[in-house]
Formats: structure tokens, C-alpha cells, sequence
């Protein structure tokens, strides 16, 4: 196997680490695979790595290491070298620009983000917060204002402050996290527990048509016994009829209501 190797050229390039290689990309659409065309295009991927780290610079202090950063952006890289095809006339520099940046992005948008963000609103982040930067230079010793973001940007203030909240959302607290301000009390002590009355509101609205459907004198029963917390004995003197009568008359309507409520079911 001969070596393979890939000088640049004199010729001008818009930045340093744009090695002139496009000679080398026209041999590696031609040579078949194998060894030395994997050669070659480990080469180019050399070459090239400079100009990818610079990109990923680009995107550091957002919560991400530099380093894992340069390994993203190396893995953009070898997919653009991968795919470009010299034959359209584009220069290699300005098919992997946008290919490298394009992995970057995808990697803080599928790994970087606790909690789900629709693409809409983490494009408004991106807009916020790249106007605060550019604002900041005009409005020192205080943060640019929301009317500020929004005249800038040409979004509305609910949209910019939809972006403001966005940019907190790359990492989520402990439920053990404590709360700002208070002795101890943590977020997760601010949680809610599951609400019986809801339970209650559902059996109520799925048994008003069974208790409709009742006797008049079985309704009078039920509402004393339940709602005017009556006991046996008093509803029984109230209508002139024994305590045992009473207690057959609850037990039928019981029975009653818990055929209906399942045949409802099933």
C-alpha cells in the first residue's frame, strides 16, 4: 500500500485552518473503498480539525465541556467529509461549516436539556439570548429589558420572555434542592398529593342519574340520612315508619345503585 499524502497550497483561504484539499476530495470520490481511500480521508479529517474546533469554541461557557465539545463537533467533521461530493461545485469549507455547526446544535438539543423544549421556543432562547449579548454593550451596569430584547429582535415581549424562561432550562434542581429564602423547606415539599375530592366529583356526577331514577321516598332517605346527617332512628320517627323499615329501604337503594353504577361500567 503507498502512502497517501495531502499537501495545501499557497492558495488564499478565508481562514488559516482551510487547508486547500480540493484536489485530495476529488481522488477520494474516485478511489474504491479500502485502505488507502480510508487513509486518505483520515487525512483530510486531520487536516480539516482545526477549523472544526474553532466552531466548537464558538459554543462554549453554555454548560458543556470545551473538550466534548471539539469531539462533537470531530464527529460533524468526518460526517461531512463523509458525504460531501465535489462534483456540485461547492467549496468544501462551505458545505462543513453549517455540517459541524448543525451537530453541535443537534447535540445541546437532544443531550444538554433536562426537560423538553419545543424547537420553537429553543429558537427563541437562541434569539434572547443572543440580543442580550449585543445589547449589554450599550446598556452597561444593568441587564437589557424585555421591551429592549423584543424591539431588537422584532418578537413580542410575551415571546422574549418565553425565551428569558428557556434559558433556564438546561438543568433541573433536586426535589432535596432547598428553596431560596426559607429554613430548609425543600422543593420537593412543595409537591402536591393526589386530591380525593376529584374521586368525589366523578361519583357524584355518575350517580345523580340512579339517584334521579329513585322512588321519591327513597331520595328523602338518602338525602336526611347523608346530607342532613340523620341516623336511622330519627329519620324513621321523621316519616312515621320503623327503624328496621328505614334500614331495608337504605340497603335496597345501595343494592340498587351498585347494579346500576356497573352495568354502566361493563
Amino acid at each position: 500500500m503507498r502512502t497517501m499524502r495531502v499537501t495545501g497550497s499557497t492558495k488564499a483561504h478565508p481562514h488559516d485552518d482551510a487547508p486547500d484539499t480540493e484536489e485530495s476530495f476529488e481522488l477520494l470520490a474516485r478511489l474504491p473503498d479500502g485502505p488507502e481511500r480510508r487513509e486518505l480521508r483520515d487525512e483530510l479529517v486531520r487536516l480539516w480539525l482545526p477549523m472544526a474546533e474553532r466552531i466548537a469554541v464558538r459554543f462554549r461557557g453554555r454548560g458543556e465541556a470545551l473538550e466534548d465539545l471539539y469531539q462533537v463537533a470531530a464527529l460533524g467533521l468526518v460526517k461531512a467529509v463523509d458525504h460531501y461530493d465535489p462534483e456540485r461545485g461547492r467549496a468544501f469549507e462551505a458545505y462543513a461549516v453549517p455540517t459541524v455547526t448543525g451537530e453541535i446544535k443537534r447535540h445541546f438539543r437532544d443531550h444538554m436539556w433536562t426537560l423538553h423544549v419545543p424547537r420553537r421556543v429553543q429558537d427563541l432562547r437562541n434569539r434572547v439570548r443572543s440580543a442580550a449579548k449585543e445589547l449589554a454593550q450599550n446598556t452597561p451596569g444593568r441587564p437589557p429589558t424585555v421591551a429592549e430584547i423584543a424591539a431588537h429582535t422584532r418578537l413580542t415581549e410575551d415571546e422574549v420572555r418565553t425565551g428569558m424562561e428557556a434559558l433556564e432550562c438546561f438543568s433541573a434542581l433536586s426535589l432535596d434542592a432547598e428553596v431560596a429564602g426559607s429554613d430548609g423547606y425543600a422543593l420537593g415539599d412543595s409537591l402536591g398529593g393526589p386530591d380525593p375530592g376529584y374521586d368525589l366529583v366523578v361519583d357524584r356526577a355518575a350517580v345523580r342519574p340512579c339517584l334521579a331514577a329513585l322512588p321519591e321516598r327513597e331520595r328523602t332517605i338518602l338525602y336526611l340520612r347523608f346530607f342532613g346527617g340523620m341516623t336511622q332512628s330519627t329519620i324513621a320517627q321523621q316519616l312515621g315508619i320503623s327503624q328496621m323499615h328505614v334500614s331495608r329501604l337504605l340497603t335496597g337503594c345501595f343494592d340498587r345503585l351498585r347494579e346500576e353504577l356497573l352495568a354502566e361500567v361493563h
